[in-house]
C-alpha cells in the first residue's frame, strides 16, 4: 500500500491562496464608494441576467467577484440567515458585521478543509441615519475580514484602482459625481470605454425607505458620465 506524498502545511496553504488569487484576478472589478446620501456599489457586467450586486435586507447590500456559482451561494445562504434572524429577533438585529462574520466563518472552513478553496471575494455594506452609520466589510477568500472606510475594491487590478478612488475621493460627494468616479477608474485600468449598458450598479440610499437598497438606472449612468 502507498502512502500519500506530504506536503507541508505551509506549502499547501500558500498552494491554496496562490490559486484562489489567480481565480478572482480575472473577474472584473467591483468598487464600493461611501458618498453623501449612502453607498455605490458599482462594477462593469455586460451579461443582462448574472446579477454581481444584490440586496440581503433593509439596509444591507452584497457584492461579489470570482466564481458566480460560489459567490451566489453566499449571498442566497445571507439572505436566509437574514430572514431568520429578523423574523426570531428584530429586523435592527440584522447587520452587516453579523453578516460578514458568518460569511468570513463559511469561507474560512472552505479554505482549511476543503480540497479547492471559493475563488471568489465578497463585500458586504450597510448603512444607517447618519454617514457615520455606514459600515463596509470585504472578505477574502480565505475568510480574512476587513473594515473598510470610504471606499473599497474587490477583484483585478485592486491596487491600481484603490490609487485612482484615493486621488478622486472627497467626503460628502453627490450620487453623480461618485458614479463618474468609480467610471472613471475602472474605464481607466481597462483598454476600452464602457457603454452604459455595461455597467451594473445599485446603492444603499437613506432616502429610499425602509428598504434602501434600489439599482441604478443605465440613463443615470450616463448622464454622470456625460
Amino acid at each position: 500500500m502507498s502512502m500519500p506524498m506530504y506536503v507541508p502545511p505551509e506549502q499547501l496553504i500558500k498552494d491554496r491562496a496562490e490559486f484562489a488569487k489567480k481565480g478572482i484576478s480575472l473577474g472584473r472589478p467591483i468598487v464600493v464608494i461611501d458618498y453623501a446620501d449612502g453607498v455605490l456599489l458599482l462594477g462593469e457586467n455586460p451579461s443582462g441576467s448574472l446579477q454581481k450586486i444584490g440586496e440581503i435586507y433593509d439596509k444591507v447590500a452584497f457584492a461579489g467577484v470570482g466564481r458566480f456559482n460560489e459567490f451566489e451561494s453566499l449571498r442566497v445562504a445571507g439572505i436566509r440567515y437574514a430572514d431568520l434572524k429578523g423574523y426570531s429577533y428584530g429586523r435592527s438585529d440584522v447587520t452587516a458585521r453579523g453578516l460578514a462574520n458568518a460569511y468570513a466563518q463559511t469561507l474560512a472552513q472552505v479554505f482549511t478543509h476543503e480540497v479547492k478553496p471559493f475563488e471568489i471575494e465578497v463585500i458586504v455594506a450597510e448603512i444607517g441615519d447618519a454617514a457615520s452609520d455606514t459600515q463596509i466589510y470585504r472578505i477574502q477568500y480565505d475568510g480574512t475580514l476587513i473594515d473598510l472606510k470610504r471606499f473599497g475594491v474587490i477583484g483585478g487590478e485592486e491596487e491600481a484602482l484603490a490609487a485612482r478612488l484615493e486621488e478622486g475621493y472627497t467626503d460628502g460627494l453627490e450620487l453623480a459625481a461618485t458614479l463618474a468616479l468609480g467610471c472613471g477608474a475602472i474605464e481607466a485600468i481597462g483598454d476600452d470605454p464602457i457603454e452604459p449598458s455595461g455597467w451594473e450598479a445599485a446603492v444603499l440610499d437613506r432616502a429610499n425607505g425602509r428598504r434602501k437598497f434600489r439599482r441604478v438606472s443605465t440613463e443615470t449612468i450616463a448622464a454622470a458620465r456625460s
